[in-house]
């Protein structure tokens, strides 16, 4: 499956995470925390730190969206 703007599923599982708990930031143990079929950890965290979702907050133990994050979240796709 084609992802959008070149993200994987366990990266929008952390995108979504965010947008569920409402919450811009998140520590990383609550992120490592996530469960996803095929994946998860600290491994995509960083990674979306890396395309510019995610940016860390306080060294890194936090870790707060970035605009770029929040325009993906607020894409409400209707079927």
């Amino acid at each position: 499956m084609l992802m959008p703007y070149g993200l994987t599923a366990p990266e929008i599982r952390i995108l979504q995470e965010f947008r569920r708990v409402g919450r811009s930031h998140m520590s990383l143990a609550e992120i490592t925390a996530l469960r996803h079929p095929v994946g998860g950890g600290d491994a995509p965290a960083w990674s979306l730190v890396e395309k510019g979702y995610l940016s860390a907050d306080g060294g890194r133990e936090n870790l707060a969206l970035t605009e770029k994050a929040s325009e993906f979240l607020s894409y409400d796709p209707a079927p």
